[in-house]
């Protein structure tokens, strides 16, 4: 970020917190649906000037550091050191955390745990709404913050727009069975079942697993090819060879290479997407017609392309029929550029937009070593000096900045149509994109977004969001003071001056969460 768009960003920050700013009005009528975490009888946050250790993990590791986070992980330890490291191994291991609040706040949403076959019962737009909801809760109120940050990545790294044919329905399975069960490695344990029981019903195969497995990038990226989603909404179900004349879709097999896997620059030619569209015939999905299978995926051995193939220099020999599925999945799986492709993107997640190449090749390495393993992947990522030197760099996306504040309000919300309305006018509503790529991670397609930013904060402070309401008085006074508050929300000592500021403004609340250094993390 240069210093002319900071300059811009600051001034333009606080030209409309004073403009904006009218002080905390009366909250509306809540519904019983709506949630609220607990908060702490007391808290003090960070007392260093600069974002310190422990801000700066919560900054990267969740949403947003709530009321009581600072000095709950603080406590942890003697010093800042051991507590960061071990509030990683806390986060890296979702299964082992007790996650209550972000249960009990979905508990509602009665369409997420439904099997494919009962989603068609549904009408599309109530499905997409419950899944942006609990989206929108899951990432607020669970205490498993990393796995959602992990969540948002998955999904945008295999991201499917729902409103194409069946992935109207089918998206709501994809996000629990592929993305969610995947998202950690073995994260599927938190919800007490075994992911891969999933892609085996799939294919009508019985699971007689009995002890959890922890589960792989390659597991992942075969879950997400066999998704009936995913089938739906790159064609995967019109990739069929029955005759001669026959030519194979090559969409799936190009967005497979170029967006999941090795990435554009991965050393793929045409050839290989050719050859890998090839591979990945005979896959079908049941449309919503068939009543008994809806959304049911099926191999069809009389349109597949059961020849020889060859994919990125290495022989795939005839007559292996839907294993061709897997010979492919092993080749590209853990390639070195499948490798170097995801540990950039983790590290332009967590670290900078513009990684180091030593970061890269590390995290490259511990992925290629521990086969894919998400957790170890990331774990060398949180243990390199790159992550832990570059603090408050990272450009916070429409999404983080809505869930950030919240977060930082101990916001009671039901995460329903009027936050959703607000990412929408930022251009960051969950399961919006059109494209497969994905919401972008860079900054500079969210510079756009600051006037709806600082138009949230101005009504969340004002508690004039539908659904949602704050208590600022409380929170100042379990904070001690509003200096300690402001501390808190900003992850550092406020100064004099900005504490002057924010007073000045008429709604310091307001003028806290539109200040520059609450758009960054």
């Amino acid at each position: 970020m240069n210093q002319d768009r900071r300059t811009f960003i600051k001034s333009s920050g606080m030209t409309l917190t004073a403009a904006g700013a009218i002080g905390c009005g009366q909250s509306s009528f809540l519904s019983p649906n709506i949630h609220q975490a607990s908060t702490p009888v007391s808290f003090k946050g960070p007392e260093t000037s600069s974002i310190d250790l422990i801000s700066h993990h919560l900054n990267r590791l969740t949403f947003g550091p709530r009321p009581g986070d600072y000095d709950r992980i603080n406590a942890l330890a003697d010093n800042a050191e051991e507590a960061a490291a071990l509030f990683v191994e806390e986060q890296l291991h979702p299964e082992r955390i007790h996650d209550s609040e972000g249960e009990r706040a979905v508990r509602r949403l009665t369409t997420l745990q439904l099997p494919k076959r009962a989603l068609f019962e549904y009408k599309e737009r109530h499905l997409l709404e419950e899944l942006v909801s609990g989206t929108l809760l899951r990432a607020t109120f669970s205490q498993r913050q990393l796995f959602e940050v992990m969540v948002e990545f998955w999904t945008d790294h295999f991201n499917i727009d729902p409103s194409k044919g069946d992935s109207k329905w089918l998206k709501t399975w994809d996000d629990r069975e592929v993305i969610r069960a995947y998202a950690l490695g073995d994260s599927g344990a938190a919800r007490g079942k075994n992911p891969i029981t999933s892609t085996l019903q799939l294919l009508g195969i019985e699971n007689n697993q009995t002890e959890q497995k922890e589960f792989k990038f390659p597991d992942m990226l075969k879950a997400s090819a066999l998704s009936p989603a995913m089938l739906w909404y790159l064609d995967g179900r019109q990739n069929r060879k029955a005759n001669d004349t026959d030519k194979p879709n090559e969409n799936y097999a190009r967005e497979l290479l170029e967006l999941h896997t090795l990435g554009v620059e991965g050393g793929y030619t045409q050839k290989d997407v050719m050859e890998v569209a090839r591979c990945l015939t005979g896959w079908f999905v049941h449309g919503s017609n068939k009543s008994f299978k809806n959304g049911k995926v099926v191999f069809n051995k009389y349109q597949h392309d059961d020849g020889e193939k060859i994919v990125l220099g290495q022989k795939i020999p005839a007559g292996q029929g839907a294993k061709d599925l897997d010979s492919v999945l092993d080749i590209i799986g853990l390639h070195p550029s499948t490798a170097r492709y995801i540990s950039t993107k983790l590290c332009k997640k967590f670290i900078s937009d513009e990684p180091s190449e030593s970061v890269v090749e590390g995290v490259s390495k511990r992925f290629i070593n521990s086969k894919g393993d998400i957790r170890e992947t990331l774990r060398a990522l949180f243990q390199s000096d790159d992550f832990r030197q570059e603090r408050g760099t990272k450009f916070k996306r429409p999404f983080r900045f809505v869930i950030s504040s919240l977060r930082a309000t101990a916001a009671k919300t039901d995460g329903g149509k009027a936050i959703n309305d607000f990412l929408l006018k930022m251009g960051h509503s969950p399961f919006n994109y059109p494209t497969p790529d994905g919401y972008p991670e860079e900054p500079e397609p969210w510079l756009g977004s600051l006037l709806w930013r600082w138009n949230f904060a101005h009504e969340l402070a004002e508690n004039r969001i539908h659904q949602t309401k704050i208590n600022l008085d409380h929170l100042v006074r379990t904070a001690g003071s509003k200096e300690t508050y402001a501390s808190a929300i900003l992850g550092r000592t406020v100064t004099a001056k900005e504490m002057q500021a924010f007073i000045a403004s008429g709604s310091p609340l307001a003028a806290a969460l539109s200040s520059p250094d609450f758009q960054y993390h």
